[in-house]
């Protein structure tokens, strides 16, 4: 350090970093400026968001990208606060986000009433029902060992969201009497894979007639993936995937359903299994067509978050990772005739999309089709692309594949104004790595507005990302749901300015363009590099709802 005095914000940011953090996002405020003077002193990219919210998603962007650990650094009161439902969307999408928030001085803590700024009886209290764990730091020794707990805590299965609490005067004391952290080791906790039940699971597959896999976000290591796509080929199983899992099988692979998991044809398929094998998906609203999901055979399920184990079916219940559970069960899995089982699987696969398709086909939704499917073609395979909760991602939801890329959404917790900050931590992780993808948001209009103020963000850090904003005037998927649901929409209208104008008055190139244009502006401003904005003026349709009629 050169004789430069270190404080306890120092401490913080040497454990991350000792831990293999290379960026962090937030944004300062008055008892977290001991953590950002250390910034002055650190290694660490810094990525400077407007509003604490869009941090958050920011972090769980950076996240995905890095593939561990985002640190997000925060203030007390109402800067944690504010970062509430975007630590909801990492805890139910288990994405790892470790929350380094500030707090009161020591003397305010414990719920007296002193009358510090920003004073809480118990902030973390707040967060406990949020994040997988909480940590108040009480002496400046302790902020090295709770730091080092909250990212080994963070990243072990299921992986989500925790938050270390550390008061003004912790950061600022003085840290020149410590050594500067240089090794730490993360040690992430995966549950121990039970024998009986993964062969009990593989003898039960191994005799199935009419087997099926349904993959979710759990499945989402190499290894995991490897042995997904060996099980469902040995097995001759269809596999469809949850939204959140789409990257756990090919979609072009001749056994995949693919991600049309609110089509009543899907629902089907997962119910004539004579066994179903759930695996990293805790089987939720949307994964099972809105409850309407009834397996008709024997259920096998997979999940590495406890709580979720056979929560909605009964059957064989494993308490395990994806990546520990499936290459154990391939093992043991035996058949005779897997060339025989793959073409039977492959027929029933193919005819299962082909009468989604069909359906599909029989709705008048030629522009939405040939917008998402204009994108996916202007936009390179291994794009990362983040949508908010908007018309055109509840396609995607179903329709896009995402080939090499990461696919995101919010929709673990449904929260608008996902889409631009997650894929600016997106940017900033494949920035700091070396590399020079751009990255792509889809948001509506309305979600648009949560995340305008990270414009000065985008055009600050210059990051890589184009954003496709779909203007139809307002809140559009909740308009169609209560004009089918009571003939009239309320509420749902929104004034909202000029993007274009309001766009380049940040010094970012924006166009407004035709649906038809869409893909190829898209196409043009991924190529360009740095910060665009391309806004479309249309109203979209979503397909009909299949589980109304279940």
């Amino acid at each position: 350090m050169n004789g430069t005095p270190r404080i306890g914000g120092d401490l913080a940011l040497e454990a991350i970093t000792a831990l293999g953090a290379t960026a962090v996002v937030g944004l300062p405020g008055q008892h977290a400026l001991g953590l950002f003077d250390a910034l002055r002193r650190s290694s660490l990219t810094y990525l400077s968001s407007r509003v604490e919210n869009n941090a958050g998603f920011m972090a769980e962007g950076l996240a995905r990208s890095t593939g561990t650990v985002a640190p997000l650094l925060l203030s007390t009161g109402p800067g944690a606060l504010t970062s509430l439902a975007a630590l909801q969307e990492a805890k139910l999408s288990s994405t790892p986000v470790l929350a380094i928030a500030a707090q009161v001085p020591v003397a305010g803590l414990g719920g007296g009433r002193h009358g510090f700024l920003h004073e809480l009886p118990e902030q973390s209290a707040a967060f406990a029902q949020v994040v997988k764990h909480v940590r108040t730091v009480r002496t400046i020794s302790q902020i090295v060992p709770a730091i080092h707990e909250a990212w080994q805590i963070a990243e072990s299965a299921p992986a989500g969201p925790v938050l270390v609490e550390i008061p003004q005067d912790i950061l600022l004391e003085s840290a020149d009497a410590l050594p500067a952290v240089a090794h730490l080791t993360s040690t992430p906790q995966t549950p121990a894979v039970p024998a009986e039940l993964v062969a009990a699971a593989a003898a039960t597959l191994s005799s199935a007639e009419r087997p099926v896999i349904f993959a979710g976000g759990g499945v989402k290591t190499p290894a995991a993936r490897e042995a997904l796509r060996e099980l469902a080929e040995r097995l001759g199983a269809p596999v469809a995937t949850t939204f959140g899992g789409k990257s756990a099988f090919a979609w072009d692979h001749p056994l995949s359903l693919q991600s049309w998991i609110e089509d009543r044809h899907t629902t089907d398929a997962l119910e004539q299994a004579d066994v179903l094998l759930a695996v990293g998906t805790g089987l939720g609203e949307l994964s099972s067509n809105y409850f309407t999901l009834q397996p008709g055979g024997s259920f096998i399920h997979i999940e590495a978050d406890l709580g979720k184990v056979t929560s909605n079916h009964p059957g064989l219940g494993i308490h395990a990772a994806a990546e520990d559970a499936l290459p154990a069960i391939v093992d043991l899995v035996s058949v005779t005739d897997s060339e025989a089982r793959q073409e039977r699987g492959a027929q029933w696969a193919g005819s299962v999309r082909e009468r989604v398709q069909q359906r599909i086909d029989s709705q008048p939704l030629a522009k939405e089709r040939q917008l998402l499917e204009g994108l996916r073609a202007a936009v390179a395979s291994d794009v990362d692309t983040f949508w908010d909760m908007t018309v055109l991602a509840y396609w995607a939801w179903s329709a896009w594949d995402p080939r090499g890329g990461l696919f995101a959404s919010a929709q673990g917790a449904g929260g608008l104004g996902y889409g631009l900050p997650a894929a600016m931590g997106a940017a900033l992780g494949i920035e700091v790595a070396g590399d020079t993808r751009p990255v792509l948001a889809v948001s509506g209009d309305g979600g648009a507005m949560y995340s305008i103020a990270e414009l000065a963000t985008l055009a600050q850090h210059q990051l890589d990302v184009t954003w496709l904003i779909i203007d139809d005037g307002g809140y559009g998927i909740l308009r169609d749901y209560m004009e089918a649901a009571f003939g009239a929409s309320t509420a749902t209208e929104l004034s909202r300015p000029n993007f274009v104008e309001l766009v380049q008055s940040f010094g970012i190139e924006a166009e407004i363009v035709e649906v038809a244009d869409a893909p190829q502006a898209v196409a043009e401003s991924l190529a360009a590099k740095g910060p665009r904005v391309i806004v479309v003026e249309t109203h979209l349709d979503l397909f009909a709802p299949t589980h109304l009629d279940a």
